[in-house]
């Protein structure tokens, strides 16, 4: 399920809204503005409700129940789609599922009842009568036609017989179980018109057969680099399809780790709906005994004897068996290994790493991006400068910190790369945006430099945030209304007469230039030169914007002429410099703008 969002409108359900986040890894808290301080600020509560609803993400209202149901009544109409709805009481007595009781809503209720201490108010009857749905079966299980739960559950909750058929090992079943103590009408010895069917085989699709499918299969596949998705594909469903087996029972595609980063694997889990989890060869190899096709040749390109079939034994456990040997198709094989227990996913091998490299802004909640909160809310582990985790704030919240010093750049983007290798879920933070003199390059630059290795294999994902020099420029104006360049003034990466000479261009190219890292507690002169050099080719007059500690307490912004420049410049502190066309333009308030025209009058007076 994707991370739910936890909307509070009022001062009185923040704590609330905060308990429930705690419980819930990955949820965001958006609150309405005017009221509390969260790291989504809302204006429109209504339409960021129904935005967040179209967009499938599950919803969690600390208020008024009646607020969410106005809210989304103009957006509802089908049920088979709709994401969780949950109200939640403010002071967490109380959690009732409004909608998608049986797609989520009733377990998030329940989760948030333990967390709080409170009360789930479920209302389906299933729930009510049985304490769960079938439609809605614990992790591990997939239903094969949902469409039949329905009239099997009414069924049920009306007394009547239902046989309880089940083709698979006993103990996965202990739900089952409970729901037959609870509900003598199921019965294993006697049925009706109605049957519930347990499963790892393709099953019938009438309206009055349920079939449940436990994930006791696994499905392993190897192929070649840049093999077609859309062939292992159908390799693969025509294995399940030729030996009966039902796609709903595929617990996880598995491969080996040379192949985290293959899209034909990753395109294969998603047809699925399950997950890719992946082994090292040393793993694979373990597996040999039990191979029904062992290859040399394999073993000498990749570290093992099998790939598809060592990958679907090592995922199936110790006391899986082969059911379906190596099949070959379109540059791609697979086969099919079948435990007597459901497959724990989440304990078999490892899945593809990702990192994202996140821009957060200029530091405050409001200046960071719904994207960027999005990815930090993902992520298991935060990597970067302990002042930019700090910045995250609630969202920091549960997650693993990995806190770097200044100046310690390289070791931080090499630890969050080693992280997302072995699996994990990482998000490497930046102030502003991380694509501007900042981390994103660096993360590159070391995944190129270490070859095609473990980090290449990363699944990586660039957020952009805020730039210091934006938010230096809409605080004092438009200064970036025209063209315009940026320029570090740091010498540590990149020589002094290569820094020079961008100054130079920029210069007689008439840019507005934004300075980053003017400079610093030994680095005075660089900043001086720059300001010489800028000087030759403006007038005394041009407007500079100074911005110091952007989006963070003791934020401050002034304007003075390229003749006025102070010289307390530190490494907190952006500078930008106009063109010969840059202005400050006057307010009767007694403040002032400054803008750079982009040329409109021009073209008003037909010049």
């Amino acid at each position: 399920m994707t991370a739910p969002a936890i909307l509070v409108l009022s001062a009185g359900g923040l704590a609330t809204a905060r308990a429930i986040a705690a419980a819930l890894p990955g949820a965001t808290l958006h609150g309405l503005a005017s009221r509390v301080e969260t790291p989504h600020p809302v204006t429109d509560v209504g339409a960021h409700a129904r935005e967040l609803f179209r967009d499938g993400v599950p919803l969690i209202g600390v208020c008024a129940a009646g607020v969410l149901i106005r809210a989304l009544a103009p957006v509802l109409a089908d049920k088979s789609s709709e994401p969780p709805v949950v109200a939640v009481a403010e002071d967490g007595s109380v959690a009732v599922p409004l909608l998608g009781g049986h797609h989520g809503a009733n377990a998030l209720a329940r989760t948030i009842a333990r967390a709080l201490g409170g009360v789930a108010a479920l209302t389906t009857a299933g729930e009510v009568r049985l304490g769960l749905a079938l439609d809605d079966p614990p992790p591990g299980w997939r239903v094969g036609n949902p469409t039949a739960a329905k009239s099997v559950m009414a069924a049920l909750l009306a007394g009547e017989k239902v046989r309880l058929h089940i083709d698979a090992a006993e103990e996965d079943c202990g739900w089952l179980v409970a729901v037959e103590a609870l509900m003598p009408s199921l019965s294993k010895h006697e049925g009706g018109a109605h049957d519930v069917l347990v499963t790892d085989r393709a099953g019938p699709s009438g309206e009055k057969t349920l079939v449940l499918h436990p994930g006791t299969l696994a499905l392993g596949v190897g192929c070649e680099r840049g093999a077609p998705p859309e062939g292992l594909i159908a390799l693969a469903r025509r294995a399940l399809a030729d030996q009966g087996f039902a796609p709903e029972s595929v617990a996880c595609v598995a491969s080996i780790a040379l192949k985290a980063a293959e899209p034909a694997v990753h395109a294969l889990a998603h047809a699925l709906g399950v997950k890719a989890r992946f082994f090292e060869a040393a793993a694979l190899l373990a597996e040999t005994p039990r191979l029904a096709n062992p290859s040399d040749i394999v073993f000498r390109e990749t570290g093992c004897h099998g790939v598809a079939e060592g990958a679907a034994l090592a995922a199936a456990g110790p006391l899986a068996a082969l059911v379906v040997p190596k099949r070959a198709g379109d540059r791609s094989t697979v086969a099919l290994a079948r435990s007597p227990r459901i497959i724990d996913v989440v304990s078999v091998g490892r899945a593809r790493g990702h990192l994202m490299l996140v821009g957060i802004g200029p530091g405050n909640a409001s200046g960071r991006t719904h994207e960027a909160s999005a990815a930090i809310a993902r992520a298991t582990d935060l990597v970067g400068y302990g002042l930019y985790l700090d910045l995250a704030g609630d969202l920091a919240a549960g997650k693993t910190r990995h806190d770097f010093a200044l100046g310690e750049e390289q070791a931080r983007v090499r630890h969050a790369l080693d992280l997302a290798a072995s699996g994990r879920d990482v998000a490497l933070l930046s102030s502003g945006d991380i694509g501007i003199y900042a981390m994103a390059a660096l993360a590159f630059e070391e995944i190129e430099r270490a070859g095609d290795g473990a980090w290449a294999r990363v699944e990586i994902g660039v957020v952009p945030g805020v730039s210091a020099m934006q938010v230096a420029a809409a605080r004092a104006g438009a200064p970036l209304g025209h063209d315009f360049c940026a320029i570090s003034l740091s010498d540590l990466m990149t020589p002094w007469p290569v820094i020079e000479a961008r100054l130079r261009a920029a210069a007689a190219g008439d840019f507005v230039v934004a300075l980053y890292n003017p400079a610093s507690g030994r680095r005075r002169d660089g900043f001086l030169k720059a300001i010489a050099i800028l000087a030759e080719a403006r007038a005394p007059t041009t407007p500079v914007v100074i911005a110091r500690n952007l989006g963070r307490p003791g934020e401050t912004t002034t304007t003075v002429t390229l003749a006025e420049m102070p010289q307390d410049i530190d490494m907190m502190t952006l500078v930008i410099v106009g063109s010969s066309t840059t202005r400050i333009l006057a307010r009767p308030d007694g403040t002032s703008s400054i803008y750079t025209p982009r040329g409109y009058a021009s073209k008003d007076t037909g010049s």
